[in-house]
């Protein structure tokens, strides 16, 4: 484990905690084969960005033999490589200009500002999504499907929507291990909105244990309770799709701003520019 990054532990804890709620809740069978159980624990490609590839999924597949298909070997490298264009070409070309706006905000005006949060959205993307390419590239390689992590979450016109496009194995694994168990959509709309914050306060957390993660849920709390009460109150109103794209995109970037900055007081900062438009 000395060799793995600190978020690949986070991952690696995902993954077994999965197997082992599933175990208890009776929905997979024990895996009595030590190596079979051992690959799908250690398996390389996920195990340090993730996505986070459940028992359910990945297990069957190891029962079965993998025969070498050129066909599956092309495509899974062409994501490798789409990967690899994400991450070095993209993201790593925004990260120095979002540096010197996160590290001080006052030195840039407010379009400037506005300029490297949005640049951070996209680098942080490019980031998530190009590592999961290659991970999910890299298992596509030799046979194995881990499926989709990344739909093009940027388009999304809701927060509810947002969160079945962004890193869809952390999504899904939040909702099934986490919202469903405190109770989800049951019990009444206020039970179900305490549900959803407590969610995305408790996914803040798992980034870390700092006040900048707690107010990143926080805001993602408020964008779910807002949508569904927005649907709730005014369910036959219609607004245009572009409006929702760019409302969406807009507090999504918002709090990124949290989760980038190094300090709260540096974020409070970044957002008197983008929020406030003022230097």
């Amino acid at each position: 484990l000395q060799v793995i990054l600190p978020v690949g532990i986070s991952f690696y804890t995902f993954q077994t905690l999965s197997y082992s709620i599933d175990l208890y809740r009776g929905s997979i069978e024990v895996e009595r084969n030590l190596l079979r159980f051992a690959t799908y624990v250690a398996f390389f490609p996920q195990l340090v960005a993730g996505p986070i590839v459940r028992a359910s999924l990945l297990l069957p597949q190891l029962k079965r033999d993998h025969p070498f298909l050129w066909s599956g070997f092309l495509l899974g490298l062409g994501q490798v490589l789409l990967g690899y264009v994400k991450k070095v070409a993209i993201a790593d070309s925004l990260a120095p200009f979002v540096d010197r706006v996160f590290d001080a905000p006052e030195a840039f005006t407010p379009i400037s500002v506005a300029i490297g949060v949005f640049f951070y959205a996209f680098q942080i993307y490019c980031d998530f999504s190009g590592y999961s390419d290659i991970a999910i590239g890299l298992a596509r390689m030799l046979g194995f499907d881990f499926g989709v992590n990344f739909d093009t979450p940027y388009f999304s016109k809701s927060f509810s929507e947002f969160w079945t496009r962004w890193h869809i194995s952390l999504s899904s694994w939040l909702r099934d291990y986490l919202y469903i168990p405190l109770g989800g959509n049951r019990g009444g709309t206020l039970k179900t909105y305490r549900n959803l914050s407590l969610t995305m306060l408790l996914g803040g957390l798992w980034h870390g244990a700092s006040w900048q993660f707690v107010i990143w849920g926080f805001l993602h709390g408020i964008a779910l309770v807002a949508h569904r009460e927005w649907r709730r109150v005014f369910g036959g109103i219609h607004l245009p799709t572009p409006f929702c794209i760019g409302l969406t995109l807009y507090w999504v970037c918002l709090a990124w701003i949290f989760f980038r900055a190094p300090s709260l007081s540096l974020a409070l900062r970044v957002c008197e520019s983008f929020v406030l438009f003022r230097s």
